[in-house]
C-alpha cells in the first residue's frame, strides 16, 4: 500500500473489495432487518466500491449508493448508475426518499456523525428502517491503525480502545469508536425507534485463508459468544432503527 492509499485508508477506511463469508453474513442480517421494505427504495450510504450495492441489486426494488470518495464512487458505478458522490451529512435528495438505509462501518469516518444520522433520519419514510454497523469500543483491537510520532501505522493495534479518551483520540484521531452509551446519545431526540441491537464478532476470513482449521474454530467460538455477556468484546455494533413519524 503506497502513502496515498495509506492516507485514504486512514481517513475513509477500507471498503469491501472481495465478497466472503463475513460480507455474506452481514448481508443476511441486513435482509432480515429490512424484511418486506426491501421491495422499496434502498440506499447504501457510504457504499465504497459498491460491493453491497451489487449484492442488493437482485434482491431489492431499487438500489442507490452514496460515496464520499470520487474514485470509489466511479468504481461502484460499474454495478449501478444510481451512485451519488457526496458527503453523508448533506445528501441532495428529498425528505422521505428511502425505505431502507444501510450505513456499514461509515459513521466512524464522517466529519459530523450526529449530522449524518439526522440526514439519514430525514431521508427515511415513516416505517422505514436504518441498518447501522459501527466499530465497538469494547473490541480489543483498533482495526483502523494509529498515528505514532506523526506517522500512520496501518493494521490491528491491540488495547488502544481501552485507553482514556484523551490518549486514545491522540493515537486514533482519524476514526471514532462507539460504546452502547455513545450510540444511544448519538440517536437521542430523533424520530427513530430502536428495533434491534447486537454486538457481533467478525468472520475472520483472513485468518481462515491462512490457517483454515484454526480460523474456522476461532470464528465458531467467537460468534457463539454473541449470545453471552462476552459480546461486549465484539467487533461491531449492529443496530436497526425504525422511523416513527
Amino acid at each position: 500500500m503506497n502513502s496515498r492509499d495509506m492516507n485514504k485508508a486512514a481517513l475513509r477506511g477500507e471498503p469491501s473489495y472481495v465478497w466472503r463469508a463475513g460480507q455474506e453474513r452481514r448481508l443476511a442480517m441486513v435482509l432480515a432487518a429490512a424484511g418486506e421494505l426491501l421491495h422499496g427504495r434502498v440506499i447504501d450510504n457510504g457504499c465504497g466500491v459498491g460491493m453491497y450495492v451489487r449484492h442488493l441489486l437482485p434482491l431489492a426494488g431499487s438500489v442507490f449508493g452514496m460515496e464520499y470518495d470520487l474514485e470509489r464512487a466511479q468504481e461502484a458505478r460499474q454495478f449501478s448508475p444510481n451512485i451519488l458522490c457526496g458527503a453523508g451529512e448533506n445528501i441532495p435528495l428529498p425528505d422521505k426518499t428511502f425505505d431502507v438505509i444501510l450505513s456499514h462501518e461509515v459513521l466512524e469516518h464522517v466529519q459530523d456523525d450526529r449530522q449524518a444520522v439526522e440526514e439519514m433520519s430525514r431521508l427515511l419514510r415513516p416505517g422505514g428502517r436504518m441498518v447501522i454497523f459501527v466499530p465497538n469500543r469494547g473490541y480489543p483491537f483498533e482495526t483502523h491503525g494509529i498515528y505514532w510520532h506523526g506517522k500512520y501505522h496501518f493494521g490491528n493495534i491491540p488495547m488502544i480502545n481501552y485507553l482514556p479518551d484523551t490518549w486514545r483520540n491522540r493515537l486514533a484521531p482519524h476514526v471514532r469508536v462507539y460504546s452502547t452509551h455513545t450510540l444511544e446519545q448519538l440517536f437521542t431526540g430523533l424520530p427513530l425507534r430502536l428495533v434491534k441491537r447486537q454486538i457481533i464478532f467478525g468472520a475472520y476470513d483472513n485468518v481462515i485463508a491462512r490457517w483454515k482449521v484454526l480460523g474456522k474454530l476461532l470464528r465458531t467460538v467467537l460468534q457463539a459468544l454473541e449470545k453471552t455477556p462476552f459480546q461486549i468484546l465484539g467487533l461491531s455494533h449492529f443496530w436497526v432503527l425504525e422511523k416513527i413519524e
